[in-house]
């Protein structure tokens, strides 16, 4: 299983918030920072939490194909986010 989602999933955080989360990540992964940080997330998990999601972008990738979500957003969002730079 994905460390992200396995790491969510301790934290008792329900399946349908992590397709939630990882959703947000496809459609703009700089917002979906807040919806993770709304989740209620003990601040020192949250930390690594978030150094594990902005450290290895394979894990996202590998947890959106877990999920059955679309991945080419995350590409398309990155991709605006460099040109918007």
């Amino acid at each position: 299983m994905n460390p992200i989602i396995e790491t969510l999933r301790e934290l008792k955080i329900s399946d349908e918030k992590i397709a939630e989360v990882f959703q947000a990540l496809t459609e703009n992964p700089i917002a979906a920072m807040g919806t993770i940080q709304s989740l209620g997330i003990p601040a020192d998990k949250l930390q690594s939490l978030m150094m594990m999601l902005m450290s290895n972008p394979d894990l996202i990738k590998e947890a959106v194909d877990e999920l059955g979500l679309d991945f080419s957003k995350v590409e398309a969002a990155k991709a605006k986010f460099k040109e918007d730079q």
